[in-house]
């Protein structure tokens, strides 16, 4: 199997492009922007009360979308599943709570993109996922 690698200033504009909407929709601002060489890549978002992290391990093929719930503006401990909601958890919590007119409604959000590669097909996929976990993120967080 060939290994499909991206270039880190390719990653970052596309993660950007395709998390834009946590800026002007969820109030989140461009907290950190990361490259380390050519083998990790991360953009970490902020808001008064969380973080979420958009990372991808370029030799493992992995991506990895993290929402922290922040105490006391710090991050929580990584080991803390109340704090620390990795978005295929979200996911399956979210699958009992919307149905297919709300996946419909999230899509026009993202028409205009037209990935490249495996690499930009996995961050538009998290970032329509991220998009409606936010919207109902309340209702996910009830206990």
């Amino acid at each position: 199997m060939a290994l499909s690698m991206i270039a880190a200033q390719t990653y970052l504009e596309a993660a950007k492009a395709y998390f834009a909407f946590l800026i002007p929709e969820f109030a989140f601002t461009l907290s950190k922007e990361t490259a380390r060489d050519a083998v990790f890549y991360e953009l970490q978002y902020r808001n008064p009360a969380q973080i979420i992290s958009i990372s991808y391990e370029n030799l493992e093929n992995y991506l990895q979308v993290i929402v922290f719930q922040l105490v006391n503006q710090q991050l929580p401990s990584y080991d803390d599943p109340r704090r620390t909601l990795h978005l295929n958890a979200l996911n399956q919590a979210l699958g009992a709570l919307v149905g297919p007119a709300n996946w419909k409604e999230n899509q026009r959000h993202f028409r205009q993109f037209k990935p490249e590669g495996n690499v930009e097909r996995q961050l538009l996929k998290s970032a329509k996922e991220l998009r409606l976990c936010l919207t109902h993120f309340e209702k996910l967080q009830a206990p």
